[in-house]
């Protein structure tokens, strides 16, 4: 598992490279979308099926308006003519999506079977939780005792996304 996750790593640098030096934006877009996927695998190697759900359907989305942005803006017609750096560029978009795929497979076979759950770290909260939180309803004293940073830091992340959208989107109303 750790080689596939070096193996993966390597590829989010390559493509978070990729993304900075491109010289089309479209290109960019889909190297960002690379370095997205890669981290859905290694979720789901690192048995965390719930955070690569979550990644999957945001790098999804974002790709797709990122996508039909940069189609959109563009300001000359997409031309019909394919030179030879266009079909290197495929071809090579094509194996990295091959290699995904592959590495996709081997991250979903090593996820238990549906049903059944591994309890390595929860099993400490669930043994006697009243005495431990003082709570009588078990999901609040988690919430509230044993993960109350961790809401924090989401709910932080959240405003600081939005408070982003909204000046980027103030800043070009403005103009």
């Amino acid at each position: 598992m750790e080689l596939t996750i070096s193996i993966l790593l390597g590829f989010m640098i390559i493509g978070a490279i990729f993304a900075i030096h491109a010289k089309d934006l479209l290109s960019s877009v889909i190297a960002a979308g690379i370095v997205g996927y890669s981290l859905v695998i290694c979720f789901l190697l690192l048995k965390a099926p719930d955070l690569a759900i979550v990644q999957i359907v945001v790098e999804t989305i974002t790709l797709i308006i990122m996508v039909a942005v940069v189609i959109d803006s563009t300001r000359e017609e997409l031309k019909v003519k394919i030179d030879t750096q266009q079909i290197i560029n495929i071809s090579l978009a094509l194996i990295f999506m091959l290699v995904l795929v592959f590495f996709f497979a081997r991250a979903i076979e090593s996820l238990n079977p549906l049903g059944q759950h591994t309890l390595r770290m929860a099993s400490a909260y669930v043994g006697d939780p009243a005495a431990k939180t003082g709570s009588a309803n078990l999901v609040t004293g988690i919430l509230f005792d044993f993960r109350g940073y961790d809401t924090l830091g989401e709910a932080t992340i959240l405003f600081t996304a939005a408070i982003g959208v909204l000046t980027i989107l103030r800043i070009k109303g403005k103009k």
